[in-house]
């Protein structure tokens, strides 16, 4: 009896450091995308003709990325991933809440969307809504919008929030309100505006659409008010969470721990015990997730480090021309920084 016994904890042992344990503690939603063999994902395209409850642009490649990356954590390389794209926020809570999509990329961890039903992993791109200008017109900095014209989209939080900013900021400007996106556009190139105001995102998306004359408008680095964005999930899987969040997290350790796509296979050899542990080579650390160990390596193999993603997505690298800004390293001045993997 007792060597029975010993025998039944031996087992348990050995499945809880394999990969067969992973998946006999697969929670509702991991069991359900392992089952299908693909991960559902919302991405928000944002328009803002269709549209004025969000004033983020359209960053959809950067949003699929965080699709793959959760997908290939859960699935192994060559992950299959099915994205579903919607005009506005509302709409894809919306499905997500239905359980139409099993994650949406990134949704704005809002008052209004604390209502129990969502949970957000951490922010993993932090918009702002800032100013675009002609350069050719001497601003920059938000005080030389001093007695110029700021134009907006009317009845937004983005008006609001320009106001409220200009106010602290003892700036008097003149309001330029539009109900009407393209009309906006017009009349900051015809330099009827000084200024639009928007969520970088989205004025960096409009510039792009500038083609020629995109070269002479320029972001201004003033952060008018935050709007950060983050992986959204349904609030009643606490496991999906943990693997959203923690996928997330590692893409950010990777960047810290000098792991890129590039060199994954020749970074396991490092002894570091942060590396180790996120690119499996110090075994049983995958359990934790209901996962393989090697799913953190699989997946920066797949995307990359955070910041490959957002360099080749929405920096320098894409039509974006983002600046890294706030979404640094905290090592550089931002506000990227990952959790220990302990």
């Amino acid at each position: 009896m007792q060597k029975s016994a010993v025998g039944f904890l031996l087992l348990v042992l050995t499945l809880l450091t394999s990969g067969i344990a992973s998946h006999a503690l697969a929670g509702p939603t991991l069991e359900r995308v392992r089952t299908a063999g693909s991960l559902s994902c919302g991405i928000d395209i944002e328009e803002p003709e269709y549209t004025l409850a969000d004033a983020h642009g359209n960053h959809s490649q950067f949003d699929i990325d965080v699709c793959k990356a959760v997908a290939v954590s859960v699935l192994g390389k060559n992950a299959k991933f099915t994205v579903k794209r919607f005009r506005d926020e509302a709409g894809s809570l919306k499905a997500l809440k239905a359980a139409e999509i099993d994650l949406l990329a990134t949704a704005s961890p809002y008052v209004r969307n604390s209502n129990g039903s969502f949970g957000f992993g951490r922010p993993i791109f932090y918009d702002f809504q800032g100013f675009l200008v002609n350069k050719e017109l001497g601003i920059r900095t938000a005080k030389d919008l001093a007695g110029k014209k700021v134009c907006f989209l009317i009845g937004t939080e983005i008006e609001e929030q320009v106001t409220s900013y200009m106010s602290r900021e003892g700036i008097k400007f003149i309001p330029g309100p539009f109900s009407e996106e393209g009309e906006m556009e017009a009349a900051l190139l015809t330099r009827n505006c000084a200024s639009i105001t928007a969520d970088v995102s989205q004025l960096a998306y409009e510039r792009i659409g500038f083609k020629g004359m995109a070269k002479n408008f320029e972001i201004l680095p003033a952060v008018v008010g935050k709007d950060p964005l983050a992986p959204a999930y349904r609030a009643d899987d606490p496991q999906w969470a943990a693997i959203v969040d923690w996928t997330m997290q590692i893409l950010v350790q990777a960047e810290e721990s000098g792991v890129t796509q590039a060199n994954v296979a020749e970074m396991k050899k490092s002894d570091d015990a942060v590396v180790q542990r996120m690119l499996g080579t110090r075994r049983g650390w995958g359990q934790f997730l209901a996962l393989d160990d090697d799913w953190a390596a699989n997946v920066i193999e797949s995307v990359g480090n955070y910041g490959e993603i957002f360099e080749r997505d929405l920096g320098a690298g894409s039509e974006m021309k983002l600046e890294r800004g706030m979404n640094k390293l905290w090592t550089e001045g931002g506000l990227m920084i990952a959790e220990p993997i302990r």
